[in-house]
């Protein structure tokens, strides 16, 4: 089975820094796109950053200049550096990547298990 692990949540003060982590470990041949989700208040997931395998990116608008999406394709792994953290980014944080497993697999769309991210004095 394809499993997408999480590491980096943690409690920081407002304008402080984190990281985020995700791997990806099992039978995988290509990862597509990799991105990072949090609940919004209203139940809907917000895309917080996004990552194509060529290199583009988008995020949200309200985290524009403050978050950074990357990967390191030797690992499996892609990351989110939190800067200037704000009390309205407190959330879980969940990675997914679209995986094929095999050649002429269309991939699917897997998940991590969440990290828990607190802003606040």
């Amino acid at each position: 089975q394809v499993q997408l692990v999480e590491s980096g949540g943690a409690w920081v003060q407002p304008g402080g820094s984190l990281r985020l982590s995700c791997t990806a470990s099992g039978p995988i041949l290509s990862i597509y796109t990799m991105a990072w989700y949090r609940p919004a208040p209203g139940k809907q997931s917000e895309l917080v950053a996004a990552l194509t395998s060529r290199g583009s990116t988008n995020y949200a608008d309200s985290v524009k200049g403050r978050f950074t999406i990357s990967r390191d394709n030797t690992k499996n792994t892609v990351y989110l550096q939190m800067s200037s953290l704000k009390p309205e980014d407190t959330a879980v944080y969940y990675c997914k990547m679209r995986i094929s497993r095999a050649v002429l697999d269309a991939g699917r769309d897997y998940w991590g298990q969440g990290t828990q991210v607190t802003v606040s004095s």
